[in-house]
C-alpha cells in the first residue's frame, strides 16, 4: 500500500564506528526520500569518521578504515545532507533510539542546528515489535516474502525498511492509519525530551532527569537548588543535543523568574 504523505518522508540508515552517540562517528549514510507525488530520491554517502573503525565493527558492516580514508568527513558532507533532509519527516528501523540521535549529534559537531521540532518520526521497528516481535531480516521475509541480501549494508537495510512499511500499511490497514502523524505517535515509545533519553517528561508533562542521583526530579528545580549539576553535565560526556536541551530549560527558568 503506497504511503500517504503531505510532505517528504526520508527513510535513512547509518553505519557507525560503534554505539556511543557522544564518541562514535558515522561511516556511511543512505537516504531514500519519498515525495508526496510518489517519486523517490536516493543518496548514499560514505564518510571518513576521523577515528579508527574497530575490526569487530568492520566485520559487521563490512566498511574498513582503508575504504573510508579518502572519503569526505561528516563536516564536509553536512551541508549537502542537511539540504537533502530539508522539510522532510524522518523514518527508519530503530531510528528513534539510534539513527536519529546519532545524526543530530553529527550535525551539531558540524555546527549545523538540525531542527527536529517540526519533524515527525516514524520508527518501523516499533510497528513490527508491536505487531510481530521480530528482527529486520525476519520482518523483511515476513512482510515482503524476500530474503534480506547484504544485511548491515546501509542501502540494503533502508530499502528493506521502506518496503516493510508499505507492506505493514497494507497488512494492518484496518488497525493502523496511512498517515505520518499517526505513525509518528504509534511508533513513539518514550516521552524523551532529548534524543538520548537523559531527560524525559513525567506524567504531569514536566521535564525530569532519567538517570543518576536525580532520577525523577524536575530539571528546573535541580538546577535552581544545585547549579553545579548543570555545570557538571555541560563538562561531562553527554550528547551535544542533551546539553542544548538542558541549556534551553535553564534559560527558560531564568526568564520565568525574571
Amino acid at each position: 500500500m503506497p504511503i500517504t504523505l503531505n510532505k517528504p518522508l526520508a527513510f535513512f540508515d547509518i553505519e557507525t564506528t560503534g554505539l556511543n552517540i557522544s564518541t562514535d562517528r558515522i561511516v556511511e549514510i543512505s537516504i531514500l526520500k519519498l515525495l508526496p507525488d510518489g517519486t523517490k530520491q536516493t543518496k548514499t554517502i560514505r564518510i571518513n569518521p576521523e577515528i579508527p573503525i574497530p575490526k569487530e565493527v568492520s566485520d559487521i558492516h563490512g566498511i574498513t578504515n582503508e575504504m573510508v580514508k579518502d572519503c569526505p568527513t561528516f563536516k564536509q558532507a553536512a551541508a549537502e545532507l542537511a539540504n537533502f533532509f530539508e522539510h522532510s519527516d524522518l523514518a527508519g528501523y530503530n531510528s528513534n533510539r539510534f539513527d536519529i540521535p546519532f545524526l543530530v549529534e553529527e550535525f551539531m559537531r558540524a555546527d549545523i542546528d538540525f531542527e527536529m521540532k517540526n519533524r515527525r518520526l516514524v520508527d518501523v521497528q516499533n510497528i513490527f515489535h508491536k505487531m510481530e516481535q521480530r528482527t529486520l531480516a525476519a520482518a523483511y521475509k515476513f512482510y515482503c516474502k524476500k530474503e534480506l541480501i547484504n544485511a548491515h549494508s546501509a542501502e540494503a537495510d533502508i530499502t528493506a525498511t521502506y518496503e516493510i512499511l508499505e507492506a505493514q500499511l497494507e497488512r494492518y490497514s484496518d488497525k493502523i492509519k496511512n498517515d505520518v502523524s499517526y505513525l509518528h505517535n504509534f511508533t513513539s515509545q518514550s516521552r524523551n525530551v532529548d534524543l538520548a533519553g537523559r531527560i524525559v517528561y513525567n506524567g504531569k508533562g514536566e521535564e525530569v532527569f532519567n538517570f543518576g542521583k536525580h532520577t525523577g526530579k524536575s530539571v528546573t528545580e535541580v538546577f535552581q537548588k544545585e547549579p553545579s549539576y548543570y555545570d557538571w553535565m555541560m563538562k561531562g560526556d553527554f550528547p551535544l543535543y542533551t546539553k542544548k536541551i538542558i541549556t534551553a530549560i535553564r534559560l527558560r527558568a531564568k526568564n520565568t523568574v525574571q
